[in-house]
C-alpha cells in the first residue's frame, strides 16, 4: 500500500498568532565571532538567499571560557551598522540569563539590564522574540514575570520565551504571566528525542507555542556517526536524502520540522554552502514509516 506523505513543510509560518513570519527554519549564531564584517555579511546573505529570515543569537555566544561574552551579538552589530536596512529583513531573537561561573540570573534586575546590554551590541532598539537561556531555580515565576512583561511593555522586545526549561517550570512561568510564552528552545534531533516523549512538544501544540530546535545534528554526531546508533540513525536518514537528492544534514533538519508541533530546526553551520542547502528543505516529504524508522533507529528498539 502507498503511504500518504506527511504534511508538507510550509517554507514561512508566524512565530505566533498575529506575530511576523519566519523560515521553516533558523539560523543559529553561536559560532558567529573571529571573522571580518564583510564575511559576518556574506553568512547572512547566504542564509537569506536559502529562505532563512529568523536569526537565532544570545548574549553569551561568543564566549570561549575566559573571554568572548557577547560577541556574537558584537558583530552582527557591526554587520547592521555598515548594512542600513539590513534588520529589517530578518526577524531576530536574542537570549540572557547565562553568567559565566554564576551560573545563572533570572533576577528581574538582571534581565533588565542583560536585555539593554544586547540592545546595545546590536545597535537596536528592539528585538522580535527574547528568550530566557536557561532556567534559573532561584528566582520565583512572578519575579521573572514582571521582568518580561516590562520589556514588551517597553517595546524593547516583540515577545518572549524560553530555552532549556522543563515542561513544569514552562507551566509555572506561563501562569504567572500576562502575557503569552510565545516559544521553547529545547534540545531535539533524531540522537535527542527527549521533547517528544516527555510531553514538551504536545504541551507547547496545546498552547500555540513555537519550538526552536537546537542542536539539531547532535552536536555533530549524524554527520560523523561514532558507534552503532548513531551509523543507524544516519542510514536511516541517508535513505530519505537518497530518495529526494538532498544531504543527510537537510535531510535530518526536515526530519525535526516534519513533526506536527512544526519545530524550527537552528542550523548553526558557518559555511555559506551548507546555509545554502537550506534552500532544499521543502524537497523532502516524509511517510510515517520513514518518519518512524529514524525515531526507532535512535531508540535502538521498535516501538511498541
Amino acid at each position: 500500500m502507498t503511504e500518504t506523505p506527511l504534511p508538507a513543510i510550509k517554507a514561512e509560518r508566524e512565530l505566533y498568532a498575529g506575530g511576523p513570519k519566519i523560515s521553516a527554519a533558523a539560523w543559529g549564531m553561536w559560532r558567529f565571532h573571529g571573522v571580518s564584517v564583510p564575511q559576518a555579511r556574506s553568512l547572512i546573505d547566504a542564509a537569506f538567499g536559502a529562505g532563512i529570515t529568523l536569526f537565532d543569537t544570545a548574549d553569551i555566544y561568543g564566549f570561549n571560557g575566559s573571554e568572548g561574552f557577547g560577541d556574537a551579538e558584537t558583530l552582527l552589530g557591526q554587520v547592521f551598522s555598515e548594512t542600513p536596512g539590513l534588520r529589517s529583513k530578518m526577524v531576530l531573537a536574542t537570549k540572557g540569563g547565562i553568567i559565566p561561573g554564576v551560573p545563572y540570573n533570572s533576577s528581574a534586575e538582571y534581565l533588565s539590564q542583560a536585555l539593554d546590554a544586547s540592545l546595545s551590541r546590536l545597535q537596536v532598539e528592539h528585538v522580535d522574540l527574547w528568550q530566557i537561556h536557561r532556567p534559573d531555580i532561584l528566582t520565583h515565576p512572578d519575579e521573572i514575570a514582571r521582568a518580561l512583561q516590562d520589556m514588551v511593555t517597553t517595546g524593547k522586545v516583540g515577545a518572549v520565551g524560553v530555552s532549556n526549561f522543563t515542561q513544569a517550570q514552562i507551566a509555572a512561568l506561563r501562569a504567572a504571566l500576562d502575557i503569552p510564552l510565545v516559544s521553547s528552545q529545547p534540545e531535539f534531533s533524531p540522537l535527542h528525542l527527549d521533547p517528544v516523549l516527555n510531553g514538551e512538544f504536545d504541551d507547547a501544540v496545546q498552547n500555540g507555542m513555537a519550538i526552536l530546535a537546537w542542536s539539531p545534528l547532535g552536536g555533530g554526531r549524524i554527520a560523523s556517526p561514532s558507534n552503532e546508533r548513531e551509523q543507524a540513525v544516519a542510514q536511516a536518514l541517508d535513505q530519505v536524502a537518497s530518495q529526494f537528492d538532498v544531504s543527510r544534514a537537510v535531510a535530518a533538519f526536515s526530519w525535526v520540522a516534519a513533526h506536527p508541533a512544526r519545530p524550527i530546526p537552528i542550523v548553526g553551520s558557518q559555511t555559506a554552502q551548507r546555509i545554502g542547502e537550506l534552500a532544499d528543505l521543502a524537497k523532502v516529504e516524509w511517510t510515517r514509516s520513514a518518519w518512524y524508522s529514524v525515531m526507532q533507529a535512535s531508540m535502538g528498539k521498535p516501538l511498541p
